[in-house]
């Protein structure tokens, strides 16, 4: 692997001094000199209780009353214990039971028998509760609990003894607390900004606590226009978790008129900027489109984020921030990944994919990149996150970013990041109805002195794509002293189906029974085996179209889709 330049040897010094920072901060705040600060005038109820915007399956319960614990796409067998006294098959599956999101699959029930659980689990989680270090105390995983506890608070609180009653409110001030010290250290991105929303969330609904409500407004405030770019996606390149983000925002907003008080304009403007880029980023399926994390989900949760968008949203044109483009015409759509990835401290989950695309017809998915995998299924993450997996050209089978291995960098963020390409450039326009854009990157720069560009050009009724991908050093001729092989990757759908015609033609064709044609001259065509990672049920197998080739230094290979009448 690469020895590190400076300016990444800079950069994770830089992060090692903040993340020193930060602890100091909290270690200082956690002291009893300090934490009198944060205790308020106690909490001895809840003032208002926020909606649930999360969808709820009611099957939770009876899997629970059976003696399962299904969590993060792992099952715990309880064999009648306490699910907080048997050991996590997973760190995510300890964090979702300690942050306590299943509480809403309880309430949904409507039954007393499962209310009754729900309390007795949260007594539980209490009476254990002696240390305060571990996956239940990490600030994410406390924030995530306080807005599960307050959310559910009508079913948690009612019918409770006083003793009972004294308990759970004197946990919730006690965790308000070390939030209010420890939120600093949460890492950087989502987690942080959970961290102040249930904080700015707590403030409002505990009484005693909202004389603490202007600094946590204030420092969520600046999280936010940290975070949110102008276009509304996140500064992590993921839109999977601005879906939660933004239903985690909308109740919040409710709980300042609840409280009588205004909204700050920017937690609206941050709501609506990221509804938009979720609508810019899904495709016909309902689906987010699969770049840079985007993992297994529910057309219905993205469904029903955006039934809170209001029908003056508009569309972005363009997500230049995010490094995103959308081509549409017809029943086609196509979403290409244009930027480079995230910041060092955001890139763990980041992916290799430099101007793949993803295209729909209709409420079908034609070609979809691999996704990331989910929790059950981390043994597939290098091979999802690697450029291979992805619509677009590998050269000399490596990606276009790489690894950054660094032992200190990845304990700091939790996983190993990607960085390059550093320059990717996207031009797009509109001629005749036709819509198409003009991409390339430098990912393969340094290594073998070659720039990839592509050219999509999408038809006015949509029926059309063709492409053009070009192998070109920067300026003027090139001739490597040995021939690089190259693949170019369409990844199909599973639910589609490929049969090779002729040598260069191929037919594609979708659930609907409608046939889209391949085509490509420049290259050999072949049919091969892929991996869908982000199907529900795991990982599935599927097939690709790959054009292979040599390139000497100068290369164009054409291609073209053509939907049949």
């Amino acid at each position: 692997m690469p020895s590190l330049n400076v300016t990444e040897r800079l950069k994770i010094r830089s992060l090692s001094v903040e993340r020193l920072r930060r602890r100091a901060l909290t270690r200082t705040l956690s002291s009893p000199i300090f934490r009198w600060r944060y205790a308020g005038a106690g909490a001895d109820q809840i003032l208002i209780v926020p909606q649930e915007l999360r969808a709820a399956d009611p099957s939770f319960w009876s899997e629970v009353a059976h003696g399962h614990f299904g969590l993060a796409s792992q099952i715990a067998d309880l064999k009648g214990a306490s699910p907080f006294r048997v050991k996590p098959p997973s760190p995510a599956w300890a964090r979702e039971l300690h942050g306590f999101g299943w509480l809403r699959h309880l309430a949904a029930t409507e039954e007393e028998e499962a209310a009754a659980a729900a309390r007795d689990l949260v007594l539980d989680w209490i009476s254990l509760r002696n240390a305060t270090s571990g996956i239940a105390y990490e600030p994410e995983i406390v924030g995530r609990r306080l807005i599960s506890w307050i959310a559910q608070a009508g079913m948690l609180l009612e019918d409770l003894d006083a003793r009972s009653y004294s308990a759970v409110m004197s946990s919730i001030g006690q965790q308000i607390v070390t939030l209010k010290a420890t939120w600093r250290s949460a890492p950087d991105g989502i987690p942080r900004l959970t961290c102040l929303i249930a904080l700015v969330l707590s403030d409002l609904a505990v009484s005693g606590h909202d004389r603490q409500l202007k600094d946590a407004q204030e420092s969520l405030i600046e999280e936010l226009q940290r975070q949110i770019l102008e276009d509304g996606g996140h500064v992590s390149r993921s839109a999977s978790v601005l879906a939660d983000l933004i239903l985690d925002l909308l109740p919040l907003g409710q709980c300042f008129h609840s409280r009588g008080r205004q909204p700050p304009e920017e937690i609206s403007a941050s709501v609506k900027k990221s509804l938009g880029f979720l609508r810019f980023m899904r495709l016909g399926d309902g689906m987010l489109a699969r770049f840079n994390g985007v993992s297994t989900g529910s057309p219905a949760t993205v469904a029903t984020v955006l039934g809170y968008s209001g029908a003056d949203l508009e569309l972005p044109s363009a997500a230049q921030a995010s490094g995103y483009a959308r081509l549409e015409r017809g029943d086609t759509t196509i979403v290409v990944d244009v930027g480079s990835p995230p910041p060092l401290e955001m890139a763990t989950e980041a992916q290799a994919g430099a101007l793949s695309f993803e295209m729909s017809s209709r409420q079908y998915l034609v070609l979809a990149n691999g996704g990331f995998p989910g929790p059950a299924d981390q043994s597939w993450v290098s091979a999802a996150r690697a450029t291979a997996s992805h619509n677009t050209l590998a050269l000399a089978e490596t990606s276009s970013s790489r690894l950054v291995r660094h032992p200190q960098l990845e304990a700091m963020i939790g996983g190993m990041p990607i960085k390059g390409p550093d320059n990717v450039f996207s031009a797009a326009g509109e001629k005749d109805g036709q819509v198409f854009i003009n991409t390339s990157h430098d990912g393969y720069l340094k290594r073998f002195g070659l720039i990839h560009s592509r050219r999509l050009s999408l038809s006015a009724d949509g029926n059309t794509l063709e492409g053009v991908d070009a192998l070109r050093p920067p300026k003027g001729q090139l001739r490597l002293k040995t021939d690089l092989p190259y693949a170019i990757h369409f990844h199909l759908h599973p639910d589609c189906r490929c049969t090779l015609d002729e040598p260069s033609l191929c037919r594609v064709k979708l659930p609907d029974g409608r046939i889209w044609m391949f085509s490509a001259k420049g290259s050999t065509l072949t049919i091969e085996e892929s991996i869908f990672y982000v199907d529900s049920a795991g990982p599935r197998p599927s097939l690709q179209i790959v054009l292979r080739g040599t390139t000497f230094g100068e290369t164009d290979v054409h291609w073209s889709m053509r939907c049949e009448p």
